[in-house]
């Protein structure tokens, strides 16, 4: 019963902590190519 609580617990983190870093790869790509568009704008004037 507990190693099935702790085993359980362990999926749980694993899949937050897959959550959170996939959302912050996917923030800071979105970061990169919005700044990457900026610069692009302002060499084109």
């Amino acid at each position: 019963m507990t190693e099935e609580i702790v085993y359980n617990g362990l999926i749980w983190i694993a899949l937050l902590l897959l959550v959170v870093v996939t959302g912050g790869v996917a923030y800071l790509t979105l970061i990169e190519w919005n700044e990457k568009r900026k610069r692009e704008r302002e060499k084109r004037r």
